[in-house]
């Protein structure tokens, strides 16, 4: 008998993967570098979406688009390996929305740039306010999504993997809350919102980074096992050969 040959999706999704394992990486090694060498700009205090304004903005501004799309070849990737519906949408939406984070720029806040207020009273135009509306659906998918993947492995009884996703959730969804107090100039985060933005941006991008590699190492999802009502993989309809032409089928017995 010959060797069953592989899915012809297999290749192609493993690369789709490769696109956010490295996606993670990328985007921060970028504006840990912006940040630590701007002038005036302090990480600790600062989010990291500040990076895009000034004379080199641009190049967070890039960051934000080449994460962003990496992101969403992920999603695509996620979708072909370990299937399901609503995990790889949400990280969809979470990749698009890092597209648009980049494409409209958000306001000053906490003194940088040098000379502007620590918090406008109100938007400085359309491109900073959509930069806040798009930002917000897109932390929440990647909260969410957490949560769903955290299920899916769960049933699969991986429940390493379920812990570690739902742990992301958890500590991306507090230390999000936490920056965002510190940003509105809230005693005492506002010294730390920049940290705390950092942790939740390096928490999420550890967690699809990691995810890659393990779908990359992993493959695709076992067959359905029929006897685990656990498994939600969907049974495959047999395929029933092709009567020659001409022939009669057999009649049923009786």
């Amino acid at each position: 008998m010959g060797t069953k040959p592989a899915a012809p999706t297999r290749k192609p999704a493993r690369n789709l993967l490769t696109c956010g394992v490295i996606a993670g990486p990328l985007f921060i090694v970028a504006f840990l570098i912006e940040g630590a060498t701007r002038t005036g700009y302090d990480p600790m205090r600062h989010p990291v979406s500040s990076l895009a304004l000034g004379d080199l903005g641009w190049t967070q501004t890039l960051n934000f688009l080449i994460c962003g799309l990496l992101s969403l070849a992920f999603a695509v990737g996620v979708r072909r390996a370990q299937g399901g519906f609503w995990g790889p949408l949400l990280i969809g939406i979470w990749a698009v929305a890092t597209v648009l984070a980049g494409v409209f720029t958000t306001d000053p806040i906490s003194g940088y740039p040098a000379g502007t207020p620590a918090l406008l009273t109100e938007y400085s135009g359309l491109p900073a306010l959509l930069h806040d509306a798009v930002a917000i659906p897109g932390f929440a998918a990647l909260i969410i999504a957490g949560l769903v993947i955290a299920v899916r492995f769960a049933r699969r009884r991986k429940y390493g993997w379920a812990a570690y996703s739902a742990a992301t959730a958890v500590v991306f969804a507090t230390s999000l809350v936490m920056s965002q107090l510190g940003f509105n100039q809230l005693e005492p985060w506002v010294d730390h919102a920049g940290l705390f933005q950092r942790i939740t941006i390096v928490t999420g991008l550890a967690w699809l980074t990691l995810l890659g590699l393990y779908l990359r190492r992993a493959g695709f999802p076992a067959p359905h096992n029929p006897e685990d009502p656990e498994d939600p993989t969907p049974a495959r309809k047999p395929v029933l050969p092709h009567s020659p032409a001409g022939a009669r089928s057999a009649p049923p017995a009786h």
